[in-house]
């Protein structure tokens, strides 16, 4: 066993774990979460419309992917989805409140997305079904599979903020 394949066991199940607990938050309001409805609100009052597809997809992203990374399965793509969260939700709620987390701030979503994109890129370690599985990608495509999902990120906070009525009651 190499110390790097502990490391990353340790990254995945940190931020894998992490970003599926928000996601049950979301969809079951496990641990003080809003639930579907509350977060499908919240969803709405940021500005995504349908907010009834746009809010199950989020916390599905969060629970799915934070598994699927935790376990090391099909590792590029769930790091890609998390990453792409991890954009939208600094974008979308905690870029305003300036870097501290005590604050609201980036810092932990930050944290939890570069996480994620470190474990993409690097590709799960040993302790992984992507390698008892045999599945290996290449590594331009865990760098592709990342910046795929930091462009899903940006569109992501874009896309409430070109809605005409949005744009209308910022200005």
């Amino acid at each position: 066993m190499e110390t790097i394949d502990l490391s990353l066991l340790i990254i995945q199940l940190g931020v894998g774990l992490t970003f599926a607990a928000h996601g049950a938050q979301k969809l079951f309001g496990w641990w003080g979460g809003p639930g579907r409805e509350g977060w499908q609100q919240g969803v709405a009052h940021m500005g995504f419309r349908p907010a009834a597809l746009f809010a199950p997809a989020a916390a599905l992203t969060e629970l799915g992917g934070g598994l699927l990374l935790a376990a090391g399965f099909v590792t590029p793509i769930a790091a890609a989805g998390l990453v792409a969260m991890a954009i939208a939700i600094i974008g979308m709620v905690h870029w305003p409140n300036g870097f501290s987390n005590a604050n609201g701030g980036i810092e932990f979503p930050l944290l939890l997305g570069l996480g994620a994109a470190a474990v993409g890129i690097a590709g799960a370690g040993a302790f992984s079904v992507d390698r008892l599985a045999g599945i290996a990608f290449d590594p331009t495509v865990r760098v592709a599979f990342v910046l795929a999902g930091v462009a899903v990120g940006l569109v992501a906070v874009a896309i409430p903020r070109l809605r005409p009525e949005r744009a209308a009651s910022t200005a």
